[in-house]
């Protein structure tokens, strides 16, 4: 690629040990975006945000400082949640963004829509002008965790050295290596099939099992309204009907829509595809999307806790 057509956004994982490599590759970063009146965002746990802004003193109020542990909580959030958020919230161009997505803690369940967004960052932010560092602690992560980051950063920087990754795939690849399938739901679940006549009843469906459930009020709306979309979508872009499921898991109620529907290719649901901004609107709402795409349909379940 010529430096005429070169991407102007830049993907970078930065592997740290310890507290002093992790200043060591963000404070700079920090620092020159500011001298260079660069917006930037810290996205990290919060003990990470603590480190960084006792390195910073006073720059640290130049710093939009957010807690990844909550924030990123959904991995399907981070990109049109915090990432997009933030590119939108602020017209200054070239930005500087630290995102640390996957951290000690991170479960099972949750890893592999993590790795999906860290793939698709690369297609959702192409031809942006502005700089993801991802920091990922390799002390504290499996090995398979920081190969998977390889496969999802072009640009690696390790003890210091910047290097590009030879494991780098393509993230279409990546993320449908990641789209798996789902643990089965249990025996017990409770089974609805709904259709274009009866989605004012699936809504009551819903609301009255969440309920049931414990979940506040507010919650509970947020659950009736993602799976309305989620059964409205099955509607309009399958087979115009489908099976919701739900169940508990501990303090947790798990919705689970599936269809007949088969996409043509994994479709980072993130921020495009089975129907647009309804479905980033369902990873705003949620604890936990998690979508598996398959020739028989897709099955998308959302987590949603007290």
């Amino acid at each position: 690629m010529s430096p005429e057509t070169a991407d102007p956004f830049v993907h970078e994982a930065l592997f740290y040990r310890d507290k002093e490599e992790f200043l060591a590759g963000t404070v700079p970063f920090v620092f020159a975006a500011v001298a260079a009146g660069e917006p930037v965002l810290v996205a990290v746990p919060e003990p990470n945000i603590a480190l960084l802004r006792d390195q910073l003193g006073g720059h640290a109020d130049e710093v939009h400082f957010l807690d990844m542990t909550e924030a990123g909580r959904n991995p399907g959030r981070i990109i049109p949640g915090v990432l997009m958020a933030f590119s939108a919230s602020t017209p200054a161009s070239p930005m500087r963004i630290i995102g640390e997505p996957i951290w000690s803690g991170r479960s099972e369940l949750e890893y592999p829509a993590c790795v999906q967004h860290e793939a698709m960052i690369n297609t959702a932010f192409a031809g942006w002008n502005g700089t993801i560092l991802c920091p990922y602690d390799t002390t504290g992560l499996d090995k398979d965790v920081l190969e998977d980051a390889e496969r999802t950063h072009p640009i690696v920087v390790d003890e210091g050295l910047r290097r590009p990754s030879p494991y780098y795939t393509e993230p279409s690849v990546v993320a449908e290596a990641f789209n798996i399938p789902l643990p089965p739901p249990p025996r017990d679940a409770t089974v609805h099939g709904f259709a274009v006549g009866n989605l004012a009843y699936t809504r009551k469906v819903v609301e009255r099992f969440a309920t049931e459930s414990g979940l506040r009020r507010a919650l509970v709306e947020d659950l009736v309204l993602a799976v309305n979309e989620l059964a409205t979508n099955s509607i309009l872009h399958a087979t115009g009907h489908g099976v919701l499921r739900m169940w508990r898991e501990n303090r947790t109620v798990v919705c689970e829509v599936t269809d007949e529907g088969t996409p043509g290719g994994w479709v980072p649901s993130t921020f495009h595809g089975l129907g647009g901004f309804g479905i980033v609107m369902v990873n705003l709402l949620c604890d936990l999307v998690r979508t598996h795409m398959s020739h028989t349909g897709t099955t998308i379940r959302v987590y949603l806790g007290r």
